[in-house]
């Protein structure tokens, strides 16, 4: 007689799509004897505000390879499309589960489902049971000492660190529930969406795949993260943000493999370079909770000081930046390497970011749109967060009069131009001084002096900086004339 406290459950997949160190599908194997797992699909087609073709063609290989895994569990991964409360409601009956359980997300829209999932489902006296997966550290877990989210990056991460840490939890080897009398729509593909393949060169998803990657960063790049992270050519950074936002890596298992990286070293700069990749991490749940206290960010700016802001637009100057033809190399490279693999390094993003908001003036919310449609690692949070730190706006933002020069951050930070070289091959040959400054050091001077197919600075950065400057401050001072 079996002495758990459910006889069948559901676990509903979201971004955890894997069976290692996941801790609702844990949970709901050691508290059922069966366990029926399930993916909502959304019903959306066409087009969407948050993502695109690479992030849904990478999420449809992931849900191929989990729906493998579940299968060598002994389950059946279910497959519905639809609103996800009435979907699972559906399966609720048709299974005679007794419970759900999930994964909490960290952004308001799927809180808004779950808060509606509780409600419907605690009615008919069906379980819901909710867990933390997604971060180390979540809500209300780490907060000042008055009660408040911190707004200030360094104090949450100091608090942040002294918190003990989950533990890594085993994989789940037995689901128990292969029922075959219950409709699944099957894995769903990019036609699910109404989407086209857009031609990036992705890399292969699922949790092996995953895992594979976290080795080989543990291998090859923690160590000398601290080193080489702001250098965007060659293998510099972990490539795990996919990983992290599909879950088919745990946040959890990527802490403990790293923190027992540098406790096995006695190497000063593995010790440095795992101590800054954790910092990423906290960055990783600082971002989440701000979204969570203030999901208003989404819309406005986190400074109240510089709602709105005059910003511009001008449809063919975005494409420009969008396609990589700025006649800014560092930035054109970023652009490039976004379109053609769905990724781009963390340096470039503040770079090219930043170009778009300080030398072209066009809004935050543009450029963010777009890179959560584009990135296969387009996380809410972290892109947000991102965004309004280059915007100036945020959260421990980089304040207003910082506005990087793409000039210098390529002499600082690809100064032999192998990066701008690999993406934007009509420099291949040029002179590296070509890469470090404007033609004849000002616009106009002749974008075409060493490739007449590449084009001239489209802005002069310092013209642009002082206009920005001037944008900023006139802002701040109508402000301050109305309290």
């Amino acid at each position: 007689m079996s002495t758990k406290k459910y006889s069948r459950v559901i676990h509903w997949f979201r971004r955890d799509l894997r069976l290692t160190d996941n801790t609702a599908l844990h949970a709901a194997s050691l508290a059922s004897d069966e366990v029926v797992t399930v993916y909502v699909v959304s019903a959306w087609k066409g087009s969407h505000h948050w993502t695109g073709p690479v992030r849904q063609g990478f999420l449809t290989e992931c849900l191929g390879e989990l729906e493998e895994e579940v299968k060598q569990a002994g389950g059946r991964l279910i497959f519905r499309e639809g609103e996800a409360v009435e979907e699972l409601e559906k399966l609720v009956r048709e299974t005679k589960a007794e419970a759900v359980f999930y994964n909490k997300d960290p952004d308001p829209y799927g809180q808004a489902v779950e808060g509606r999932l509780h409600k419907k489902l605690s009615g008919q006296g069906v379980g819901v049971e909710a867990f933390k997966d997604v971060t180390l550290h979540e809500r209300d877990e780490v907060l000042t000492a008055g009660g408040k989210p911190y707004r200030v990056f360094t104090p949450y991460r100091r608090n942040w660190e002294q918190l003990a840490k989950p533990p890594v939890l085993p994989a789940v080897r037995r689901l128990g529930w292969a029922g075959s009398g219950v409709m699944s729509g099957g894995c769903p593909a990019l036609s699910t969406w109404g989407l086209q393949a857009s031609g990036a060169k992705v890399a292969e998803g699922g949790e092996k795949a995953g895992r594979a990657r976290m080795r080989r960063a543990l291998d090859r790049v923690i160590g000398g993260y601290a080193q080489r992270r702001n250098t965007p050519s060659g293998e510099t950074t972990s490539g795990l943000s996919a990983d992290l936002r599909m879950g088919t890596i745990s946040v959890r298992e990527l802490y403990a493999e790293v923190t027992s990286l540098a406790a096995g070293s006695a190497d000063a700069e593995v010790k440095r370079g795992c101590h800054t990749y954790v910092g990423e991490l906290a960055w990783r749940d600082f971002y989440m909770q701000i979204l969570y206290h203030f999901p208003e960010v989404l819309k406005e700016e986190f400074d109240e000081q510089w709602r709105g802001l005059p910003w511009s637009w001008d449809e063919k100057i975005f494409n420009r930046w969008k396609e990589g033809t700025t006649g800014f190399p560092i930035v054109d490279a970023g652009m490039r390497e976004l379109a053609a693999t769905g990724r781009m390094h963390n340096r470039v993003r503040m770079i090219t970011a930043m170009f778009l908001c300080k030398d072209l003036r066009i809004d935050w919310r543009m450029g963010e749109q777009y890179f959560m449609q584009a990135l296969v690692d387009g996380e809410i949070a972290s892109n947000n967060g991102g965004w309004q730190w280059s915007a100036g706006t945020g959260a421990d933002a980089a304040p207003y009069f910082r506005i990087q020069n793409p000039w210098t951050q390529t002499k600082s930070y690809d100064p032999e131009g192998k990066y701008i070289r690999h993406w934007v091959p009509e420099l291949k040959s040029a002179p590296m001084e070509r890469l470090l400054g404007p033609p004849d050091g000002k616009r106009g001077g002749g974008g075409g002096l060493f490739d007449r197919s590449y084009p001239e600075p489209m802005v002069d950065h310092a013209e642009e900086r002082a206009n920005t400057l001037e944008m900023f401050k006139k802002h701040r001072e109508r402000g301050a004339a109305r309290q």
